[in-house]
This record gives structure tokens, sequence and C-alpha cells, in this order.
């Protein structure tokens, strides 16, 4: 099993309800598929770098998880089939970043 972060961005016309439930419906996605949840935090509405779909900000939320490679086609499928997700980028960690990640969710736990 590979460890993958994910970090995709909901529309903002979304009530605080609406974005939970996306993102419970994105994490489902992953345990039915036999992914094993790391890590999530809603980093919450942010101000976009440009305007995406005359949107000029979203919600950003990341996960982090291990699976096997063929559950990342899944999930961006489903990605580019949710008219809530405005954008998406799935990335593999390699030994470095997983080590990285893991110091900087303690340091989080922390503080």
């Amino acid at each position: 099993m590979n460890q993958y972060e994910t970090v995709f961005i909901l529309t903002p016309v979304l009530s605080d309800d609406q974005m939970k439930e996306a993102v419970e419906k994105f994490k489902g996605i992953l345990t039915n598929n036999g992914a094993e949840l790391i890590n999530e935090e809603l980093w919450g509405l942010k101000k976009l770098a440009y305007p995406i779909e005359k949107k000029s900000t979203g919600f950003y939320v990341l996960i982090e998880f291990k699976a096997e490679p063929t559950v990342i086609k899944t999930l961006e499928v489903n990605y580019r089939r949710d008219e809530r997700v405005i954008r998406y980028i799935t990335i593999k960690n390699e030994k470095y970043a997983a080590q990285y990640a893991e110091k900087r969710r303690n340091k989080k736990k922390e503080a």
C-alpha cells in the first residue's frame, strides 16, 4: 500500500452541512475501496489564487490515506462527477514526504 494525500476544493455556495456531507462521501469512497484513512483536515473557506467557475473562494479539504494505486482512479472519477468539487489533486507521498506529514500531524496535535 502506498501513502497518498488528496486535496480538493468544494464550491463556496454549500452550507456547512452540505460541505461535511461531501467530505463524508469521499471518505466513504476511500474506505469502501480498502483505503486506510490516516488524517483529515478541513481547512475551511479560503480565497482562491484565481477565479474558478467565477468563484473567488472555496472550502479546502485535505485527506491523507494509504491505499492501492487502483483506488486513486476511482476517487478521481468521483471528483469529476461531483459538481460540488471545483478542483482536486492527489499525490503519492514518497518516504520523506510521508515522514514530514507525520511530523506535521504530531506538531499540530501538541499545539
